[in-house]
């Protein structure tokens, strides 16, 4: 694949710090590498954060999640794309999480590379939970509406109209929280 140009969707969320810097951030660190180039990017969203039925938090419920959808090209193979998301989160300050249900100074994950399916111990391809979370169906609607989820048979707004999921995303409104 190297020298080849591909089409990736990528969702980014944080919830601690200056949550819209830090998606800002990570896009323009990731632009350094001069592998990945942002084409599109769809609006903010404020989102309610995914936990567990039986989670407990002491000190009340973890802050909102603000997320938002990239479109880049990138000449990076699936496994070094990662890597260098990774990359880019630790640079930005994203500590190893305790658990799945941590707070995130960001947080970048592959929704899809081109119209690969790959299922390794190390990414799944389209992303494992796309289909069943709005915070990440939401923002990619509004960039791809029609586009076809590999090795599901339905479009994105299909996926969302189908979507069991009631937490809620809303249109960010800075200055609101």
């Amino acid at each position: 694949m190297p020298g080849r140009t591909a089409r990736v969707f990528l969702s980014l969320g944080a919830n601690l710090g200056d949550r819209a810097a830090a998606l800002a951030a990570a896009l323009a660190d990731l632009s350094a590498l001069g592998a990945v180039r942002v084409q599109h990017l769809s609006p903010l969203y404020e989102t309610e954060p995914l936990l567990p039925d039986d989670a407990a938090f002491p000190s009340g419920p973890p802050p909102w999640y603000l997320n938002q959808v990239a479109e880049v090209t990138t000449t990076l193979d699936p496994h070094a794309l990662l890597a260098a998301l990774k990359d880019t989160e630790t640079r930005l300050g994203r500590a190893p999480s305790r658990s799945r249900w941590d707070t995130r100074e960001i947080d970048v994950d592959i929704l899809l590379f081109d119209d690969l399916v790959l299922d390794d111990p190390d990414l799944t391809l389209p992303h494992a939970g796309l289909t069943r979370r709005r915070f990440v169906l939401v923002p990619l609607a509004d960039l791809a509406p029609e586009l076809a989820v590999p090795g599901t048979g339905r479009t994105v707004t299909e996926h969302l109209a189908a979507l069991q999921d009631s937490l809620r995303v809303l249109r960010y409104q800075p200055g609101s929280t």
